[in-house]
């Protein structure tokens, strides 16, 4: 169970945290994926242009490290203690990082791009970011938003304990069996 788990939260928390949620690309498209309407050369070359400009594929690939440094406590503790979980762990996000493709993700943000800006839109993007604001932008928020990244969990984490600890308060039944499952754990007290 905790292995089902362990492999649930995986594929859960590596999807982009983007607005879509959209699932990660891999390196060969699942058999059902339809063909993305053809784009204007030129409209794909200026919207390739604008994602160059904006820095996503250092983005894409700080989003990769990032959710690989913050799955692995997760998978460590629902897998069962063993000499084995580290290794698995590593091979896990060795053949992950193997089947997912920057250059598809590149790919899918060209057709999103396309589906939701304009030309003129996407000229105007390209003439943003080529500006000293623009420029400033692509510098400051990566790391702007791995500090968020970072006081969200951290907020979340405070949030989850004290809804925990009020959860158990009003509810003593649940909590005397909270205590009693971990007991026959082997793990002890659960406060």
């Amino acid at each position: 169970m905790r292995l089902l788990a362990a492999i649930a939260l995986a594929c859960l928390f590596t999807a982009p945290a983007n607005a879509q949620n959209q699932s990660m690309p891999t390196a060969t498209p699942p058999a059902h994926a339809t063909a993305a309407p053809a784009i204007d050369p030129a409209k794909e070359a200026d919207i390739r242009r604008l994602l160059d400009l904006a820095g996503t594929t250092t983005l894409v690939n700080q989003m990769m490290d990032r959710t690989v440094q913050s799955l692995k406590p997760v998978m460590t503790n629902a897998l069962p203690p063993g000499d084995y979980r580290t290794q698995l762990i590593d091979l896990f996000f060795e053949k992950f990082r193997s089947k997912f493709s920057t250059k598809a993700l590149l790919d899918s943000a060209v057709a999103r791009y396309n589906e939701n800006f304009s030309d003129e839109e996407i000229k105007g993007l390209i003439e943003f970011y080529q500006s000293p604001l623009g420029r400033k932008v692509t510098t400051v928020l990566p790391s702007m938003m791995a500090e968020l990244q970072g006081d969200g969990q951290k907020m979340g984490q405070e949030i989850g304990r004290e809804s925990m600890i009020e959860v158990l308060q009003e509810h003593p039944d649940l909590a005397q069996a909270l205590h009693e499952a971990a007991a026959r754990q082997g793990g002890g007290s659960s406060q």
